[in-house]
């Protein structure tokens, strides 16, 4: 009897269990903070309520969604995030397969804060070999900055209050991601946040590893791998005098395996300029002068569409595209005076211009890039980047004379306009041992352009084209690198040693005329870095590098620019390319409110290139030309100073002086010049809310080889406001607040003399941002790309 009781209990129990093990239940719901933003990547975890044993466990997705299951009902979910205090869930009632819980609120650890924050360690500048290596602490990325505040922390990096990035007081700056150009412009940079990056380094003289091809520097930002930031993204709203107006999108979703980014812009502009003109010539006693101001309005929309995918934690693929379309009009009014030897006025006219064109571009780039498992300097990267860019162009030129003969006629010009570049890259990095890395690579860059350009001159009321300003000009260079280096350091010493090979294949052809020029050679460029750590603030650097300049294609162009036909500017299609051997000398200082570099440099440049100008008829024509060789020799200092937490100012200073020799057609232009630059940036920090910064210029006037380049001084301020936790930032600056911005050159020769100012004048803008999910707010200025 006992034991068929026992069997009947065993069997209940069976079937109780089976019953009650037997339903799935699943918990749904979304992790939010305080302010209702979701959290991605928090982990919630189900728990047993008697034992607290870890039942299963998952981690929200990219919109802090999650959802789990269990056959237990006497559980409790344990919800956690970095950052942010644990959340025990315990009444979880199932009375219905999915039981689902809306907001799970988590509260910040203000005390854990605060406990980071006192060990926080700093951000830190130190010389590695051929570059300044920028360690991103935790100073920066508890803070929630943006990689272009980030960059504005940089020694020798500046970032104005509209974004604009300059090195050691220069602009157009190379900016690489992970080593690479992106198709990512830099208004998209707001979108980057600081934890999200781990180095930037700073390259002023590169080595081998990098093409020869000139650049005033590089900032290359390495960002942490696998980063998991979930959306962030931003919108952007500016608007200006003269006409500046734009509006931007920038959206980033990044996860563990997969991330996507996207930037939309559209947006109109209008850069009005004003010129003034004296042509002279000496022998007739003649005069033309000459003053007017040209507009260039353009309307423009672009797309970013791209994704990384990790095949494996090592392994990652990036693909990304651009579409861009720019519609250009511009009108142009200019007055002319001819004055006779006797000093009277002869002649007026006014010539006008009406210029429409439309600009289509295209540019992507697929990358694929490994991480070794043995060292994380150990990798592998392949890309492929290409470019497309096209002008169908055509213009109106009318004359009405007011003073003198009618003997002006009309004429109107036609261009269409193409060029595809490719680029294909191969690099690999190999640590041995400890002290020894190797590096090497291939590049190869296709570059082709066809342009036919039509002049027309209207003759008895019809136009005819004039066969002599009229050709197809085809221009095709293709360029193949091979480079190799190595660099072995040791305690507080390091040596890199490096040499980069280039086969240039260069042709140019005019079609109508059966004229072609071809140029194929091959160069070496060797390159030499050490570097020596006194102390952790005091550090030295020296470097070598030879560097090539190749003529550009408007360099080598001769299509004649008429919209002045007696101030015209042509290329040499017979251009060669300059050589510089840079020599550079450098320390940097790190104080715990200052830090400064000091750079002594000499930069010897053969095959120059410079813009001659030949004097006929009373037409000045700029023409490019080889002509002799520049020793530069400078001293360059840059520094920040934060004496407190309100104000910082930067300050770049660069004096130099050179020695030219050179001849052009039997004349002597051997001379020695001299010129300075320096540039003042006070940012101030009048609350968490509200930045205002203002900077000074000064340019020196500079000898050339046919005259002077005058100097100038100008000024922009601007400030920025910060609401809504940094989310929303509203923006306005004065560009040239003094409008004493401007371009001045005289060209005094035996026989005539050439006078060229122009001016832009005053810009203010005033933008408005808005940061959404993990991102910052971003600046897009809505410049112009090409």
């Amino acid at each position: 009897m006992k034991l068929r009781l026992s069997i009947l209990l065993l069997l209940c129990m069976k079937i109780g269990f089976t019953q009650s093990t037997s339903q799935v239940y699943t918990v749904t719901g979304k992790v939010v903070d305080n302010a209702g933003e979701v959290i991605p990547f928090a982990t919630v975890a189900l728990k047993q309520n008697i034992s607290d044993s870890l039942l299963s466990g998952v981690s929200t997705d990219f919109e802090g969604k999650y959802s789990i299951t269990t056959k237990q009902t006497d559980v409790y979910l344990e919800i956690s995030f970095l950052g942010y205090e644990t959340l025990l869930y315990k009444n979880l009632k199932f009375d219905k397969p999915v039981l689902t819980i809306e907001n799970l609120k988590l509260e910040e650890n203000s005390k854990m804060m605060e406990e980071v924050q006192i060990v926080a360690e700093k951000s830190s500048t130190e010389f590695k070999l051929d570059k300044r290596v920028f360690n991103v602490g935790k100073d920066l990325t508890n803070s929630g900055a943006s990689a272009l505040e980030v960059l504005n922390n940089v020694p020798s990096v500046n970032v104005d209050i509209e974004g604009g990035v300059t090195l050691r007081g220069t602009s157009g700056v190379q900016i690489l991601i992970n080593g690479k150009p992106s198709v990512l412009s830099e208004e998209a940079l707001g979108t980057i946040t600081a934890d999200m990056i781990s180095q930037v380094e700073v390259i002023t003289n590169p080595s081998a590893k990098y093409e020869a091809e000139g650049s005033s520097g590089i900032l290359n930002i390495i960002l942490k791998k696998n980063e998991k930031k979930g959306i962030n993204g931003s919108v952007s709203v500016n608007t200006g005098y003269p006409a500046n107006h734009s509006v931007g999108v920038s959206i980033n979703r990044r996860g563990e395996k997969f991330n996507i980014f996207s930037q939309l812009g559209a947006g109109y502009k209008s850069l009005p300029r004003d010129n003034e003109n004296i042509n002279k010539n000496l022998v007739t006693n003649t005069e033309l002068y000459s003053e007017g101001t040209n507009f260039r309005n353009e309307q423009f929309f672009n797309f970013v569409l791209g994704t990384d995918y990790y095949l494996t934690k090592n392994d990652m693929i990036t693909l990304s595209g651009s579409i861009a379309y720019e519609k250009e009009s511009n009108p142009t009014e200019t007055n002319y005076t001819f004055t006779n030897a006797s000093g009277e006025v002869e002649k007026e006219w006014t010539r006008t211009e009406e210029t429409d064109a439309t600009n289509p571009k295209f540019q992507y780039e697929l990358k694929y890039n490994k991480d070794f498992k043995d060292n994380k300097e150990h990798d592998l990267s392949l890309s492929f980047i290409g470019n497309y860019f096209g002008k169908d162009q055509t213009s109106m030129f009318g004359n009405t004379v007011t003073l003198g003969t009618d003997d002006l006629g009309n004429q109107k010009t036609a261009t269409e306009f193409s060029e595809s570049r490719n680029t294909i890259n191969l690099d690999y990095t190999k640590p041995f041992k400890k002290n020894f890395t190797l590096e090497t690579g291939v590049q190869y860059t296709l570059n082709n352009v066809s342009n036919t350009y039509e002049v027309q001159d209207e003759i008895a009321g019809v136009y005819v084209t004039d066969a002599g300003l009229t050709n197809t000009f085809e221009y095709n260079q293709n360029v193949f690198g091979l480079y190799g280096t190595g660099a072995y350091e040791k305690g507080k010493w390091g040596v890199k040693l490096g040499v980069r090979a280039e086969h240039t294949d260069l042709s140019t052809y005019l079609v109508n005329t059966d004229e072609s020029n071809e140029q194929n050679f091959i160069n070496l460029f060797p390159s030499l870095h050490t570097s020596y750590k006194l102390t952790d603030r005091v550090s030295f650097q020296a470097g070598y590098s030879r560097r090539i300049y190749r003529p550009r294609l408007w360099d080598l162009n001769p299509f004649f620019n008429i919209s002045d036909n007696f101030n015209i500017r042509t290329g040499n299609p017979n251009l060669l390319s300059e050589y510089t051997d840079s020599y550079e000398v450098g320390s940097i200082f790190i104080f715990e409110k200052t830090s400064f570099n000091f750079n002594i440099y000499d930069r010897y440049t053969t095959q120059v290139v410079e813009r001659i100008s030949v004097f006929e008829d009373g037409v000045n024509t700029y023409t490019p030309s080889n002509l002799g060789t520049r020793n530069t020799t400078g001293a360059e200092l840059n520094f920040k100073y934060s004496p407190n937490k309100v104000f910082t100012l930067n300050g770049d200073a660069n004096y130099n002086i050179f020695v030219r020799k050179g001849t052009y057609e039997n004349q002597n232009f051997d001379f020695t010049g001299d010129q300075w630059q320096t540039k003042m940036t006070g940012k101030f920090k009048v609350n968490k809310k509200l930045d205002f910064q203002v900077s000074g210029n000064y340019q020196s006037r500079v000898k050339t080889v046919q005259g002077i380049t005058s100097g100038n001084i100008f000024s922009d301020l601007g400030f920025s406001y910060k609401f809504q936790g940094g989310k929303a930032v509203l923006n306005a600056s004065v560009r040239d607040v003094f409008a004493s911005r401007y371009r001045e050159t005289v060209v005094d020769q035996d026989d005539f003399y050439l006078y060229s100012y122009g001016q832009r004048g005053r810009f203010i803008t005033l933008g408005f941002s808005y940061g959404f999910g993990k991102g910052e707010a971003m600046q897009y200025s809505g410049g112009r790309r090409r």
